[in-house]
């Protein structure tokens, strides 16, 4: 069986990719923060349906708590996959946001990746074999107006993907990234019916796109993309092309 550790799976993107994985048998690590309960829920429904899944309680924007992390993944045996999902967003105008918010937002959406991704390459590049995928964003594409961090972290995300995937690849990882459009999750939850209909109206295809569509991108280039890696994945709907 092929495991996967997926930080932020309590919610949106990250439990449907848990739930995604555990329907195609692979063992899931569900990484939370504050969201135990739904973490505990989320496991429960996978084992109900025959699925293998475990909760792991880890603030990814600490380093000793990834490295908690990835040593409890490993005991199971090899880690077949790591999605870096977990996320944060602040919503502002740039000037406003406060240092201290500012450094965490970017311990959470940047270093957190990269510390994950650290850890986890020996065992990886031992193997021979492995997949890292990082969520990045629309909005770290093109950058977007009163989420200026927020923009900043997730474009590093996706220079990082593509550096590290040049690095790595002649020891046989991948190292690929989805950035995800507007979609129906609690990050934007924010957003009224009006602004919904307003976006949807300028996306191409005329709707939002769902937790699940995500998943199935990070699910396609963890298990079937052997020759894809250092790439930008973006189910958007065509806002961004």
């Amino acid at each position: 069986m092929k495991t996967v550790i997926i930080t932020g799976a309590s919610r949106g993107i990250g439990r449907a990719t848990a739930e995604y994985f555990a329907e195609h048998d692979w063992r899931v690590i569900v990484n939370y923060n504050h969201s135990a309960a739904e973490a505990t829920a989320l496991v429960d429904t996978i084992r109900a349906n025959n699925g293998e899944a475990y909760a792991f309680q880890a603030d990814v924007g600490e380093y000793e708590q990834c490295k908690a992390l990835v040593e409890y993944a490993l005991s199971f045996g090899k880690v077949d996959a790591l999605v870096n999902n977990a996320a944060i967003s602040e919503v502002g105008l740039f000037d406003m946001l406060s240092i201290e918010r500012e450094r965490r937002l970017f311990d959470v959406d940047l270093f957190a990746p990269m510390n994950l991704s650290r850890l986890i390459l020996p065992h990886m590049i031992h193997e021979k074999n492995g997949a890292i995928v990082n969520i990045s964003s629309m909005w770290g594409q093109v950058g977007a107006s009163c989420e200026v961090q927020y923009s900043t972290a997730k474009a590093a995300i996706i220079g990082f993907t593509k550096a590290l995937a040049k690095e790595v690849a002649p020891s046989g990882i991948r190292v690929n990234c989805v950035a995800p459009g507007v979609i129906d999750t609690e990050m934007n939850a924010h957003l009224s019916e009006t602004d919904i209909s307003a976006l949807s109206e300028e996306i191409p295809m005329c709707r939002i796109g769902t937790a699940r569509e995500v998943a199935e991108c990070i699910y396609f280039l963890c298990e079937n993309g052997n020759y894809i890696t250092g790439q930008i994945i973006a189910p958007n709907g065509g806002i961004v092309m």
